[in-house]
């Protein structure tokens, strides 16, 4: 605080150091709260700054090890209140001991520990809703409602903020859209070899020359797979392949389901279902359309800002996050969501794109997703938030004493 003449001018506290965040989560399997999670880390540490993750750890620790990144191990998956106190109190040593600046929740349960820990030690709280934590009555509201007590709730796209502005009581100016980013490093065609790509197309015995209908993600009912078959069994005039690629996750009976409606519908030879594949970028390469055909409304959706990275065609459901990443009838095509008939047509308009029109396609959807859908300016946005709330405070803090003096 200054007086220059009679006028006295406000000068916040200026920012000391680079930040310390403490992100919460019940593990690190992976999947997109992990990913992103685990990228803001490495982006933390290479800005100069101090990241903390707290969750019940998973097979990324291991890079948030290589990035420099401090793990906290602590039952956060549990909804068990007495475990869920005792996180309060472990969370709140762990900001006592590092000197945490702000505490960063991405899912609920965490998110109910976290919130009390950063309470008692006055520390900015921000939350990342990363899907629509669907409710069927007052208390499941109450519960997911945790999500929207941050200073900054960050949605991780227009479809998201727009669900939360719809049914939770919120200041709309405390939403914040940073889009789910992509590792282009990893999601670039040019680093993805040829031999690669033969590599698995010999793995998965396909055809030579017989075009590739792919849907990846993990076997479960809503991810589409069954409305996959049904769609490519209205294209009997069609040469091609589907490809159903994803882990099921213990859900054998599910994996039967599929493989039997395959038969049903003479599609065997035509319609695979496949295990996980640890080479997406290739499997992407490989694929002449890749489909998200999910019948619930995905909060974003990655697989369609990856295979565009890689130049491919998408055909998506019309709902979620999937419609603000395609430009629609150029990188990629929308569908009804749960309409096998308008599937199918999306699907004879994709495999009839001749040679030309490929190459065009390819070239905007890898300029598309590169411009807006990237990893680094995820953590770029998530990073300038940070530093808002922080400059926020020291505002905060000055006019405190401006109003003491």
């Amino acid at each position: 605080m200054h007086e220059v003449g009679h006028v006295v001018t406000l000068q916040p506290e200026e920012e000391t150091g680079r930040p310390v965040v403490l992100q919460v989560l019940p593990a690190l399997v992976t999947g997109g709260v992990e990913r992103s999670a685990v990228d803001i880390a490495q982006a933390l540490k290479q800005a100069g700054g101090t990241a903390i993750v707290a969750s019940e750890g998973g097979p990324l620790e291991l890079e948030l090890q290589r990035a420099g990144a401090v793990h906290v191990k602590l039952p956060l998956a549990s909804k068990n209140p007495l475990v869920m106190a005792r996180n309060v109190k472990r969370l709140t040593q762990i900001i006592d001991q590092y000197d945490v600046d702000i505490v960063h929740a991405r899912s609920r349960a965490p998110a109910w520990s976290a919130f009390y820990a950063a309470r008692r030690r006055n520390r900015p709280f921000v939350t990342t809703f990363h899907g629509t934590y669907n409710f069927g009555g007052s208390l499941k509201k109450q519960y997911n409602a945790i999500m929207t007590r941050g200073e900054r709730v960050i949605a991780n796209s227009e479809f998201i903020a727009q669900h939360i502005k719809q049914h939770y009581a919120i200041d709309a100016g405390r939403v914040r859209v940073i889009h789910r980013g992509i590792d282009l490093f990893r999601f670039d065609p040019a680093k993805v070899s040829v031999e690669r790509v033969i590599a698995l197309a010999q793995k998965w015995r396909l055809p030579d020359g017989v075009p590739v209908i792919m849907l990846p993600g993990r076997l479960t009912r809503w991810k589409g797979q069954a409305l996959l078959i049904e769609a490519v069994s209205k294209l009997p005039d069609l040469e091609f392949v589907a490809l159903m690629v994803g882990a099921d996750q213990g859900r054998e009976d599910y994996r039967r389901e599929l493989e039997e409606l395959v038969k049903a519908k003479g599609l065997i030879g035509k319609a695979v279902v496949l295990d996980e594949c640890d080479d997406m970028p290739a499997a992407y390469k490989l694929a002449d359309v890749v489909v998200s055909a999910s019948t619930d409304p995905e909060a974003f959706g990655r697989v369609v800002s990856e295979a565009q990275a890689l130049g491919r065609p998408v055909v998506a459901a019309d709902h979620g996050g999937a419609p603000e990443q395609i430009l629609i009838d150029r990188t990629g095509f929308l569908f009804p969501p749960g309409d096998a008939d308008a599937l199918a047509v999306a699907l004879r308009k994709a495999l009839a794109l001749g040679e030309a029109e490929r190459r065009l396609l390819s070239a905007e959807a890898i300029a598309h997703v590169r411009k807006h859908f990237s990893k680094e300016q995820m953590c770029a946005r998530t990073l300038a938030l940070y530093t808002e709330i922080r400059r926020q405070r020291a505002y905060d803090r000055a006019l405190q004493r401006l109003q003491t003096a």
